[in-house]
């Protein structure tokens, strides 16, 4: 039975200690800094005062990031992370003058752990084969999400002084990204130097991009669009923006390389896990799809009591609010965004590999209900089948999932 509760008020270089017991007394409070050192200190503190191996002393504290955090996942303790609107709330119970300090903080983070455990989640027990993949999953989706808003200012700027470009780009399915396209606007960032290459200049400009077949029509398709008329800046300043073009570009190359890299990182970690069989076997979720919902669920399959918590969790659980004789349901704002995120992609896939969700689907657009409200309910409806399987190690199967598909 705990009887001795913890609170942690992080900062960057130093971290604040209380320690209360069951009725709220005080037993201790230390300033430890952010080193091994600081470690110790806390470690022999909560020694002092009943910690054991077979009854460890909970930690509240409002980040699930750091050393600190990781070290302290490492003695196999309950680690609770509170919101920090949460704590900040909590403490006009206890300063009702709203004075602030990081010993005050470090006390209320320790009061809400005695008071509302039951309110609270733990971090779970993840391995750290799950823990890496969200390292990777997270860094290659902030990569991609870096390669989409770095291309829109360039795609923005060439817009400015060479629009024609842009109809060249969008003949490739990748679009800016091309390594055609890349490749082609670091040879010629203008279109005064675009409109003088030649037809050999094109042909290793296709090769360097790594083309391979039907380089001699694409050759000519690129030599006739880029030698149309078109308007231009003043030649001084087309030279400037092209200046600028290469710089842009070569940021752009940066994020595209870093999200080709981790994408490949990410799905060699997701392949060697023990989940990736069962996550993959369902419909529209891939290897870099499914790491992206295994780095947000994570592998302790307790963490989720009910398939309804994982729904609220991922936001595609609607809200009820009832008051009154008014009763309104609204979609979830509040919610894993990364996972909603990978959720939309995963139900946009599923209608084309899967049958059922597809008739789903169409059910729900049938009662006039808006494409994204559909889609939304659709991923509700996979990850109660998502949340069934991790449970129970097995499978998807498409006619469980969708018993009432003709």
């Amino acid at each position: 039975m705990t009887s001795v509760f913890c609170g942690i008020d992080w900062a960057t270089d130093h971290h604040d200690i209380a320690l209360l017991d069951e009725s709220g007394t005080l037993l201790a409070k230390l300033r430890i800094d952010d080193n091994p050192t600081g470690l110790a200190q806390l470690l022999d503190l909560l020694a002092r005062h009943g910690d054991n191996p077979d009854n460890p002393i909970p930690v509240a504290i409002e980040t699930s990031h750091g050393l600190l955090v990781a070290c302290l996942r490492t003695t196999g303790r309950p680690i609770y992370v509170i919101n920090p609107l949460t704590a900040a709330r909590y403490c006009d119970r206890y300063a009702l003058s709203r004075k602030k300090s990081d010993h005050l903080d470090a006390k209320v983070l320790a009061h809400i752990l005695r008071t509302d455990p039951a309110e609270h989640r733990p971090l779970p027990a993840d391995s750290h084969l799950a823990q890496a993949i969200t390292v990777l999953a997270r860094a290659q989706q902030d990569a991609v999400w870096d390669r989409v808003q770095t291309g829109n200012r360039l795609r923005s700027h060439l817009r400015e002084y060479f629009p024609a470009v842009l109809t060249v780009f969008r003949h490739f399915r990748e679009g800016l990204a091309s390594p055609v396209s890349r490749t082609l606007l670091a040879t010629a960032p203008t279109p005064t130097q675009a409109a003088q290459l030649t037809r050999p200049q094109l042909r290793t400009i296709l090769k360097k991009a790594g083309r391979q077949r039907e380089i001699t029509g694409e050759v000519e398709r690129l030599h006739g669009l880029l030698r149309e008329p078109q308007m231009h800046q003043p030649p001084l300043v087309e030279e400037a923006m092209g200046t600028k073009a290469l710089a842009l570009l070569r940021q752009f190359e940066a994020a595209c390389t870093s999200a080709d890299e981790l994408e490949a990182a990410v799905v060699d970690a997701f392949t060697a896990h023990e989940d990736a069989e069962i996550i993959t076997s369902f419909p529209g979720l891939g290897h870099l799809t499914g790491a992206r919902v295994l780095a947000e669920l994570g592998d302790d399959h307790t963490r989720f009591a009910t398939a309804r918590a994982l729904k609220a969790y991922a936001g595609s659980a609607p809200v009820t609010r009832s008051s009154g004789r008014k009763t309104t349901v609204l979609a979830r704002h509040i919610k894993n965004q990364r996972l909603a995120s990978a959720g939309y992609n995963w139900a946009f896939a599923a209608l084309t590999a899967s049958p059922g969700a597809r008739a789903h689907y169409d059910r729900r657009r049938a009662t006039e209900e808006r494409h994204v409200a559909a889609q939304r309910n659709l991923f509700n409806r996979m990850l109660g089948c998502l949340h069934h399987c991790l449970t129970r190690r097995i499978p998807y199967d498409e006619q469980t999932a969708f018993p009432d598909t003709a």
